[in-house]
């Protein structure tokens, strides 16, 4: 698993007063913090900055890479930050995160990426806004997407498709779409831009104690359709461990199976069955109410994964 470590987000109290404050330190410890853990690359999200991206953007490009070698990903709507940003990388091959398949932002940033030779993450998101269903999030990718790309000669393998993971919590129905998204973009398109999601968006709102299981949970029925990148917490060690669990097929721990078995179910097209589970198992109960709420079986409710 290719993971864009998430840790640098200025929905973070801590990291906007760091940016406030311009305080290099945290960020070059919270950049090392990632790739030590990890992180193939570092996600820089520093919102719009509309008052001092001019500043902003090329200092946090100095600050890090005096500590970290791995590509950068600009995550911003403010596309002269980005070009501010780009001007300073002298590293790895960095990455714009995103574009839409929104007229403007598609005319616009592609020819941004070309210019300064990066990969593009390109949301299945168009003018009307983010669709449930999966063949319209696959269309959005093969008829606005891909063909812009080959309109600017922009390198398919430079491309990654974000078919947009929205949380569990009062987005729901979005879940097991997202998960038959990923499997048909496979073979929508040859060869097949890579993908990836924002992992940690299926559980924004859901308490803080049950991010982590929502989130690892999810990752191992996504990884059963091929997922191989996304923008996660290269801290969470439950979620390494579930990631290593299925890339090395590591059945040893009751969990380990159950994590498997999951894997594979949905790898085959098939739904996780009560008989995979040894419901006494508290872990294993856990799991699996959360596959029957990501997979939309269960409403959910803050309160059901705290039930014993």
């Amino acid at each position: 698993m290719y993971i864009i470590g998430e840790n640098i987000h200025i929905i973070s109290p801590r990291v906007k007063d760091a940016l406030q404050a311009k305080d290099a330190r945290f960020f070059q410890g919270r950049a090392v913090a990632q790739v030590e853990a990890g992180a193939q690359a570092l996600d820089l999200n520093l919102g719009p900055r509309k008052k001092d991206w001019e500043e902003i953007f090329p200092w946090m490009v100095e600050t890090i890479e005096a500590v970290a070698d791995v590509p950068l990903s600009f995550d911003s709507t403010n596309i002269m930050g980005i070009e501010a940003g780009l001007k300073k990388v002298t590293k790895a091959q960095p990455i714009i995160n995103s574009t839409s398949a929104e007229p403007e932002r598609l005319e616009k940033v592609p020819l941004l990426a070309k210019k300064y030779n990066t990969r593009l993450i390109a949301l299945t998101m168009g003018a009307s806004g983010i669709p449930v269903a999966a063949d319209a999030r696959v269309t959005i990718a093969i008829e606005k997407l891909i063909p812009r790309m080959l309109e600017i000669d922009f390198p398919i393998s430079d491309l990654i498709i974000d078919p947009l993971v929205l949380t569990v919590s009062g987005c729901q129905e979005y879940c097991p779409e997202l998960i038959e998204t990923i499997r048909t973009l496979q073979v929508a398109w040859n060869p097949p831009p890579a993908i990836s999601v924002g992992l940690s968006n299926v559980s924004n709102s859901v308490p803080q104690e049950n991010r982590s299981l929502v989130n690892r949970t999810y990752c191992a029925m996504l990884m059963g359709v091929g997922l191989n990148t996304m923008i996660g917490d290269p801290l969470d060690t439950k979620l390494k461990d579930t990631i290593r669990i299925i890339e090395q097929r590591d059945d040893s721990t009751p969990v380990g199976r159950l994590y498997l078995k999951i894997y594979d179910r949905i790898a085959a097209m098939e739904t996780p069955v009560i008989d995979d589970v040894d419901i006494n198992d508290p872990d294993q109960a856990a799991i699996w109410k959360t596959v029957q709420i990501l997979l939309n079986k269960v409403i959910y409710a803050d309160a059901y994964l705290q039930l014993a």
